[in-house]
């Protein structure tokens, strides 16, 4: 496989790449994370915070992917607030990194933290991991080049199993929504329009991986996201037979101006009609 081509990097071998450098990058973040209070934390100009473990992840990733793919640029959180976003073409390939998801949850030591990494190609993800490492567990999902998706599940030392999205049960939906931005006017009122069964909160991208994994059917998120915490949560529930939408009903799109998403809702598998 030549890596510096995109247009061939839509295949197990690459998603079995990025999970080695997700799970590699998710043993720099436990060893922060088992420094527990001793951690520096320091709040950026958007008043989120950052820690040393942020920093350290990314420092990693962006040099591996550097060396894995020369000739696609990265697009990468902390990066980001530091320096601000790089001038791009967007539509190009290039990769979106964030390498703490949910830096609060690991404050918290929830452990709902994640390492996210994906490939974007024509505005949208065709490959991605979700790896959290205090779960030892990683999501992955991508597209090969006849447009079929791939999505698994592993758990850290053991062989990926194949995952999908599930149709809604007849009993009703299983909602997620994130632990600290999980509820709203908006919210309820979009929720009171549909038969819901349960609701169940998580933090970080792990939301996406439940509905990938058929655990849960509706992600509705109201609020601030930026790409680089959705696409490799989005790359994983699409390759399992979901969609993420903008309110409008389009696909959520990537390298928009400024990185930064609409509200949206993401869904698990839709109900084949008979």
């Amino acid at each position: 496989m030549s890596h510096g081509n995109p247009s061939t990097t839509q295949d197990d071998d690459l998603l079995a790449v990025l999970r080695m450098l997700a799970e590699r990058a998710g043993k720099i973040a436990l060893a922060y994370y088992a420094k527990g209070g001793e951690i520096e934390v320091r709040d950026k100009s958007d008043a989120s915070p950052v820690t040393e473990a942020d920093e350290a992840c990314e420092a990693f990733l962006l040099d591996a992917l550097a060396k894995l793919t020369p000739d696609i640029p990265v697009v990468s959180e902390e990066a980001a607030a530091q320096d601000g976003l790089p001038d791009i073409d967007v539509d190009q390939a290039f990769w979106l990194v964030d390498p703490l998801d949910g830096t609060r949850e690991f404050i918290s030591r929830n452990g709902e933290f994640t390492v996210n990494v994906a490939l974007i190609k024509e505005h949208r993800p065709v490959a991605g991991v979700v790896h959290a490492p205090a779960m030892a567990m990683t999501w992955c999902g991508g597209f090969d080049d006849e447009g079929r998706g791939h999505a698994s599940f592993s758990e850290t030392d053991r062989p990926p199993m194949p995952i999908e999205a599930r149709p809604a049960p007849d009993a009703g939906e299983t909602v997620v929504a994130s632990r600290r931005h999980g509820s709203g006017e908006e919210l309820e009122g979009f929720l009171a329009a549909r038969k819901i069964a349960q609701r169940v909160t998580a933090g970080s991208s792990l939301k996406f991986c439940l509905l990938a994994s058929g655990k849960a059917d509706l992600y509705p998120r109201f609020g601030r996201t930026m790409e680089w915490d959705t696409a490799a949560g989005q790359a994983v529930l699409a390759a399992a037979g979901g969609r993420v939408e903008t309110l409008d009903g389009q696909p959520l799109r990537y390298g928009k101006a400024g990185f930064a998403n609409p509200n949206f809702i993401a869904y698990g598998r839709t109900r084949q009609l008979s």
